[in-house]
């Protein structure tokens, strides 16, 4: 084994090792991460409160208020006459207003699980996004330890060459500094992989002390099936709005004729010279809208509803430009990881094997087979920092049109 193995398996290995060991290890993956989401995250359990509420406030909507209880009662002077009369009243609405403020407990109900959904497609865009940056680190240390491993080897075979003395000693110390250059590199990404998942587990609702490894790997840039924005809850959260302002409208419009009150009474008299008197009786009143016709409620509902609308527009023409941005990003980044894996990394490839070829025939130092290597590894970066970039843009034209 020779030093290079030394150091990883004393420095990288025990961290894998200790992580892989762990009983409370949890496994996530890219396609898993939307279920999680909707099932584990906290802030999205605890947004789903609001769906009951709406359903309670339901329940209370579009009743009656409750009847009155009435009572008088009358004596005169010598106590010799006098009156008692007991009764219930109700008031009636003299429009449909209860039967519109049930609608509008429905429309919030139905607003309530929308906003929930909504608040699930941004956390689900979020987790994958985290997700794929944490892919992305595993490919980048995969590359530079590949790389470390590579001159590592080469520094070994150099070193026994030189002490054939058929090979300078410096190039061996040359490529022993890139190998520990490179695996640097590496160790130096895990830390920024810890703190990628560190931003992932709140997402998924882990709780602190336990650990998730992330599986599989990077997609290739493959464009998503078109989809329209109609699917987005925001838009259903917006359509919802219009119609919860438009009931409330309704709503104020029908308090303009208030309520009419029903009640019956018995009534029971005592009239002197031992007479009495029984009555049994009904009485009602219709409130007349002669001053107070609550025109500035209804003026100030008419005007959320065109505020509600605007909002509506301008909710879906920016989703419409976000994704229409996303879709031209990733245009963009998959015709450069394109142009990279197809032209650039092949030439790359070929420059490092001809250089390798001159070196070793003597008609190149070794500095240029350092170059050729670090040319080639740049180029692979930068082919997964395209595909990076791609994944990150869908995940946004999929937040954006509501299909995560």
């Amino acid at each position: 084994m020779n030093w290079y193995h030394s150091l990883f398996f004393a420095g990288v290995f025990p961290i894998i090792a200790s992580t892989l060991s762990a009983e409370s290890t949890e496994l996530v993956s890219l396609s898993s991460v939307a279920n999680r989401v909707r099932t584990e995250n906290p802030s999205l359990l605890a947004a789903r409160q609001t769906i009951d509420e709406a359903v309670g406030k339901l329940r209370q909507a579009g009743r009656l208020e409750n009847p009155d209880f009435e009572s008088e009662v009358e004596q005169n002077n010598g106590w010799n006459a006098g009156r008692i009369e007991l009764g219930i009243s109700q008031k009636f609405p003299l429009t449909n207003r209860l039967e519109i403020e049930k609608n509008l407990g429905t429309t919030d109900v139905q607003a309530a699980q929308a906003e929930v959904r909504e608040m699930a497609n941004k956390l689900v865009g979020e987790a994958k996004a985290a997700v794929i940056r944490i892919l992305v680190i595993r490919e980048r240390k995969a590359l530079f330890s590949e790389q470390a491993e590579l001159l590592a080897t080469l520094a070994d075979s150099i070193a026994t060459a030189a002490e054939k003395g058929e090979a300078p000693a410096l190039e061996a110390s040359q490529a022993r500094l890139g190998a520990m250059s490179f695996l640097a590199q590496s160790r130096q990404l895990g830390v920024d992989e810890i703190l990628a998942i560190a931003q992932l587990k709140p997402l998924l609702g882990i709780a602190a002390g336990r650990k998730i490894m992330v599986s599989g790997t990077l997609p290739a840039a493959e464009f998503p099936k078109a989809a329209g924005g109609g699917s987005r809850p925001a838009i259903e959260m917006g359509k919802l709005a219009v119609l919860a302002a438009e009931q409330a409208t309704k709503i104020e419009q029908a308090k303009r004729r208030g309520d009419a009150r029903v009640g019956v009474y018995a009534s029971g008299a005592e009239l002197g010279n031992s007479q009495r008197e029984a009555l049994l009786g009904l009485r009602f009143s219709i409130p007349l809208p002669f001053w107070e016709k609550n025109e500035g409620n209804i003026a100030a509902a008419a005007a959320k509803v065109n505020r509600r609308r605007a909002e509506l527009a301008a909710t879906r023409q920016g989703i419409e430009l976000e994704a229409e941005a996303a879709l031209g990003e990733m245009t963009e980044w998959a015709k450069l990881a394109r142009e990279t894996e197809q032209d650039l990394l092949p030439q790359a490839e070929a420059q490092t094997v001809l250089t390798e070829k001159a070196w070793r025939e003597g008609q190149a130092d070794f500095a240029a087979v350092l170059r050729a290597r670090e040319q080639r590894l740049n180029l692979s970066t930068a082919r997964l920092a395209a595909l990076e970039n791609f994944q990150l843009a869908q995940a946004r034209y999929r937040t954006a049109l509501g299909n995560l």
